[in-house]
């Protein structure tokens, strides 16, 4: 296939998926098997197309982010908790990230892994839909900073492939009595110092490919990976929080359970 048409699915696939519960990392790795692409040419690649798909949630927030930093700087509470649920529950991912960093990479390489976590987590979903009351907390300056750290440990569970960051973080969320909207809000607030971070610390690791040009993979297929990336995750950020403030996570769910049992299937045949 041509680099600039792999880089351009790949862009989609990953601002289509990132911020919704289907598991972005689970998609890619399942696109190496089906794109046949070599996965140690694009590894870099796909590390940095992420850093355009956090811009978007930077850039649709941005008037929040400024509130809640003007609120914080003039001493106003619900800003400054708000701030402070964000940091605590990316603390968890911050820790574990590093500690477990080995058993990351080995699951990485994995693709029966997505498969199996897509199913599982498919039907956890719907478990939860069905199970979770209606949610209050209309702000996540509104939680309390256990539920934020909890939120933030359930965020780990998504460092196995095909779990879902988002869909971790907004399921447990929902299991704790917050709002879908709140959920899915702070979940996208989490993944700026969670993915900027944990980027950070690939490109780190990955400097000398970097440095080199990213192997074979050259500046065309970085520009058009990263552009289609931030515009599709624009995209859908607002309307994936348009439609679940309205409706439930189900079509989520049954994509999840009919994407990994193709994919279980494909992978055994």
């Amino acid at each position: 296939m041509d680099p600039i048409i792999t880089a351009l699915l790949l862009g989609i696939v990953e601002g289509l998926t990132e911020f919704i519960p289907v598991s972005s990392t689970g998609h890619l790795i399942l696109a190496t098997e089906l794109f046949g692409y070599k996965p140690a040419q694009w590894e870099v690649f796909n590390i940095v197309i992420q850093l355009p798909a956090i811009l978007a949630v930077v850039v649709l927030y941005w008037r929040t982010f400024m509130e809640v930093l003007a609120g914080a700087l003039n001493g106003d509470r619900e800003s400054r908790r708000f701030i402070a649920n964000v940091l605590i529950g990316f603390l968890p991912a911050a820790v574990l990230g590093v500690l477990l960093k080995s058993h990351i990479d080995t699951l990485l390489e994995t693709p029966i892994v997505v498969a199996w976590a897509l199913v599982v987590g498919g039907i956890a979903i719907l478990a939860i839909e069905r199970i979770a009351r209606q949610g209050s907390y209309e702000h996540v300056g509104h939680m309390p900073f256990g539920k934020a750290l909890a939120i933030g440990f359930m965020q780990c569970i998504a460092m196995i492939p095909g779990v879902s960051r988002s869909g971790a973080t907004i399921m447990g969320a929902l299991a704790m009595g917050v709002n879908r909207k709140t959920a899915a809000e702070f979940s996208f607030f989490l993944a700026v110092p969670t993915m900027f971070g944990a980027t950070a610390k690939q490109l780190w690791d990955h400097r000398h490919e970097l440095a080199a040009g990213g192997g074979p993979v050259g500046l065309p297929e970085f520009a058009v990976g990263s552009v289609v990336s931030f515009v599709v995750a624009l995209v859908v950020i607002k309307a994936f929080v348009a439609y679940i403030s309205r409706h439930g996570f189900a079509p989520f769910a049954i994509y999840r359970i009919l994407l990994g049992g193709v994919a279980l299937w494909w992978l055994w045949a």
